[in-house]
């Protein structure tokens, strides 16, 4: 029983109500009166009553009608997901993420993707942070992630964001009052960072910055996220370099200050993946991020 066949029983079946069935069933050598024959003669059964006025259902052919119809919308469905995966329109995408800078970022992208490819499923996995969404993608763990630049060889990167380093700090401290703070008045101050161990570029560049002040920081406690963080800066655990997304996190008694000179660092922020990924449902999150996450302008790299 193919399926074109069965298609040619539906049209006539339900343009029955029109008048128009018995003029395209009575021209014998017809197309759609062809079908209907083969499947008339497949099935074994009259399908139609013919005569020179009218053309009705039979009981086979009203028992046929509805199982007919499910299996053409549902062959109809079959090809649309067909094409829609080899368009990349469907699929799994496990996307890793962690800090303000994707806190920012993040939204835009998913709710594009869920309004342009709704068959593609976005698995976000929280607290990945650079380094540590580096190595998963590397190993084929992780499709696409937030990632610091320079990446290593076999992964592809954009960046997406620029983020340049500021100081958290509670409402109560006396450099609150400060229009700017150098990193060498940190010296003796208590930080709040995210851990060692989760690889994040935010905490490198902090150290590395600390490092050049001419002092190591004194790390108070460690924090997994952004909100964890901020909420014990406020507490007054101590202060935290963060990126200027870190100012969409509303909590009370944390202010922000820049950091002075001209030598704060700037965090490039990269959407990285592995290059050799051939799924079709990752290079259509690509194409969405390329127009709704374009890379700064303000970026040279």
């Amino acid at each position: 029983m193919e399926l074109r066949h069965l298609s040619g029983f539906v049209a006539v079946a339900e343009e029955l109500h029109f008048g128009r069935a018995a003029d395209r069933l009575h021209i014998a050598q017809s197309p759609l009166s062809q079908q209907i024959r083969l499947l008339e003669r497949d099935l074994g059964v009259r399908l139609f009553d013919r005569t020179t006025r009218s053309v009705q259902l039979t009981a086979a052919g009203r028992a046929l009608l509805k199982p007919a119809r499910r299996l053409l919308a549902e062959a109809s469905a079959a090809r649309r997901t067909v094409q829609a995966a080899h368009l990349g329109e469907v699929g799994r995408v496990t996307l890793g993420f962690a800090g303000a800078s994707s806190y920012s970022a993040l939204p835009v992208l998913t709710r594009a993707v869920t309004s342009e490819h709704p068959g593609i499923e976005l698995v976000l996995e929280g607290q990945t942070y650079a380094g540590e969404a580096l190595g998963r993608i590397a190993e084929g763990s992780l499709d696409l992630g937030f990632v610091a630049l320079p990446v290593r060889r076999g992964i592809g990167a954009r960046v997406v964001r620029m983020e340049r380093l500021q100081l958290a700090l509670p409402d109560s401290h006396p450099l609150a009052d400060r229009a700017e703070v150098a990193f060498a008045e940190l010296a003796r101050e208590p930080f709040v960072t995210f851990p060692l161990s989760r690889g994040s570029a935010v905490r490198e560049a902090m150290m590395q910055a600390c490092h050049e002040a001419g002092f190591a920081p004194r790390i108070a406690q460690e924090a997994p996220d952004s909100y964890t963080m901020l909420a014990l800066v406020g507490a007054g655990v101590g202060l935290a370099v963060v990126v200027e997304s870190a100012r969409n996190i509303q909590l009370g008694h944390v202010v922000f200050r820049p950091l002075a000179g001209d030598d704060v660092p700037v965090l490039p922020i990269a959407l990285g993946w592995r290059s050799g990924n051939q799924s079709a449902a990752l290079a259509a999150v690509l194409r969405v991020a390329d127009r709704v996450l374009p890379t700064p302008a303000d970026f040279h790299g």
